[in-house]
């Protein structure tokens, strides 16, 4: 008699007892409370290596105990267990291929002598605490991310999938990211594609899981890794346990007490594809605390009304997976003079531009034809001066036919090959809804400023290309999303607010504010350590040691006041009314920026 259910409150030795017998069909939902281990045996040649490429991606690979060799128990785990009969089923791999399922391995007793256990903890160890639990065995997916290798274990990661509600999604991520020897929170949701996964209804492992309206696709990293590193290792022998089929321990699932930096919050910062990102509730206040300080209004010019709550960290989020970001800025206000250019602007491009380098992320500029030689300078100067690591390359945009955006933006036209995945307009001038581009004061400028609005507009049909717009006054380019504010709240705001939209919308009371404001952001989520995981997608190594990189990219007032001294030399001037003898709060205005820049920084380095 084979017995299914009534199971899940027994002790775990006797279950053991039972599988011992041939009793189980599977062990989904038994031993509730308990953890449940993977198994690997390999020689003790390979032992060493094994247990390094398991450090490496512990988030697929959470070790639990190594056994010495020809060692069947496993004390620290349970009093009483036999790894040759306490599985369900095993696997044998004879040179990289799977030859076969067993009941026991009493039979190579002799072999095991010679050879090694590793238990690694499993995710069904948190089904429970999560609420996640499913009525059949979960879908195991190869993806198409690399693991960490070590000597000749090199493969992909392969992870568990299991469909979450979106109102319980942000829960189910604060239950598992506790049990961080359980696999921990998920590495990716969302679309599966963007794992490299391309049809859910056929697991590589496991059972297809249905998925309901308004479920999300949510994927955990799994210990089945370890059979895909057997495979790559072509091991004369080896063996694992069965998929769905692990090692009951006596080791109850507990959650430690956390901090706001252990506790993650979840945001959804795309649609098409649908994506989510992870941030600590620490990381996220400190950013919102940015968000708050860039909001200061010098001369009360109405800005307050255009505020998007949490666009800076959802920006700062998206830009964080980007690995190809286009800037752009330029608002010539000095119509009259040649350069017309204003100094508000290419300092926060610049900042942003920085940030992005030391993260080792694609990084260009697009800006006017007329002023391509003026930019080439600064970005030459700003490398001379320490703003930047390297220069930046500069690009111009023309529309010369239909598909000019499209071709401009992706490989050959196609959407599906971006350049970029994130557009950035900083002090940009914006169209308006009847095509002009206006100044503050109602001048049509539009004979200065060439049709870059086209990029952020393909942009939008392009899948996994995001948009930002940073801006201080509503006519600069991405603040369509907040026109009827501008119409209401701003000064000649019926005729100048811009019609173009971006995805996220940072409000600024000066925008090179909201530049340093996204370089911090950058900062403050690279050394989140939530976030760092669930980037790398827990495989390969945290990357805070090259934190000294990153903060010598912030800005700085040292930095943007030799920056702004060299946008004079050039006959950049300020775009601010009187802004040399406007007071902010009693303080002369660029003693205020000054000050800014600094409580943007201490909020960094808190």
């Amino acid at each position: 008699m084979i017995l299914t259910g009534g199971l899940k409150s027994f002790f775990p030795h006797v279950l053991r007892r039972i599988i011992q017998c041939n009793r189980l069909s599977n062990i989904s939902g038994m031993a509730e409370g308990y953890k449940q281990a993977s198994v690997v045996i390999l020689h003790k040649s390979l032992a060493d290596d094994f247990e390094k490429f398991c450090h490496a991606n512990n988030g697929a690979l959470p070790l639990l105990y190594r056994s010495k060799p020809g060692d069947w128990k496993c004390p620290s785990l349970s009093s009483d267990s036999d790894i040759r009969t306490d599985c369900l089923q095993y696997r044998i791999y004879e040179h990289g291929a799977c030859t076969g399922s067993l009941k026991s391995l009493k039979e190579y007793s002799e072999q095991l002598k010679d050879m090694v256990t590793f238990y690694l903890d499993c995710s069904f160890s948190f089904e429970k605490a999560a609420q996640i639990e499913q009525k059949c065995n979960v879908s195991m997916y190869k993806t198409a991310v690399p693991c960490y290798s070590v000597s000749t274990f090199s493969c992909n990661l392969v992870v568990t999938m299991r469909p979450v509600p979106e109102s319980k999604l942000e829960a189910a991520v604060q239950a598992t990211s506790g049990l961080k020897e359980a696999h921990g929170a998920p590495i990716h949701m969302g679309d599966p594609g963007l794992l490299g996964i391309k049809d859910l209804s056929k697991p590589d492992y496991g059972d297809p899981v249905h998925l309901h309206p308004g479920d999300i696709p949510v994927f955990w990293a799994c210990g089945v890794t370890g059979v895909e590193a057997i495979i790559s290792c072509r091991a004369p022998l080896a063996f694992t346990h069965s998929p769905s089929h692990m090692f009951i321990t006596d080791l109850k699932n507990t959650v430690p007490v956390r901090s706001s930096r252990e506790v993650p919050q979840v945001h959804c910062i795309s649609q098409h594809p649908l994506q989510y990102s992870m941030v600590s509730v620490e990381a996220a206040q400190k950013i919102k605390t940015l968000e708050m300080l860039i909001g200061t209004d010098p001369g009360d010019r109405g800005i307050i009304h255009l505020h998007c709550p949490d666009e800076l960290l959802k920006a700062s989020l998206s830009l964080s997976h980007a690995q190809s970001v286009l800037i752009t800025t330029g608002f010539p206000t000095h119509f009259t003079y040649d350069p017309p250019e204003e100094n508000d602007g290419p300092p926060g491009a610049l900042a942003i531009a920085a940030m992005l380098q030391a993260l080792e992320k694609e990084v260009a500029i697009v800006t006017d034809q007329r002023a391509m030689n003026l930019n080439k300078k600064i970005i030459e100067e700003a490398v001379q001066l320490g703003v930047l690591k390297k220069p930046v390359p500069l690009l111009s945009y023309q529309n010369e036919s239909d598909d000019s955006a499209l071709m401009f933006l992706c490989e050959n036209g196609n959407p599906g090959r971006p350049r970029f995945d994130h557009l950035i307009a900083i002090e940009r001038a914006g169209m308006a809804a009847d095509g002009n581009y206006y100044n503050a004061r109602k001048v049509n400028i539009k004979h200065l400023v060439d049709p870059i609005d086209e990029l952020f507009l393909a942009a939008q049909t392009i899948p996994g290309v995001r948009t930002t717009g940073v801006g201080d006054g509503g006519n600069e380019l991405g603040m369509g999303k907040v026109k009827d504010a501008v119409k209401k709240h701003i000064k000649n705001g019926d005729v100048i607010a811009c019609d173009v939209e971006a995805d996220f919308t940072i409000v600024a009371g000066v925008s090179n504010w909201g530049g340093y404001a996204i370089a911090c952001a950058l900062y403050i989520l690279s050394t989140c350590e939530i976030h760092d995981r669930y980037l790398r997608k827990a495989v390969g190594f945290p990357q805070l040691s090259k934190r000294m990189v990153w903060l010598s990219a912030l800005p700085s007032v040292t930095k943007e006041e030799k920056l702004l001294k060299t946008l004079v030399q050039h006959g950049v001037r300020s775009g601010k009314t009187a802004s040399l003898e406007m007071e902010v709060d009693g303080l002369p205005f660029y003693t205020t920026h000054s000050l800014l820049i600094e409580k943007l920084l201490q909020e960094v380095q808190q």
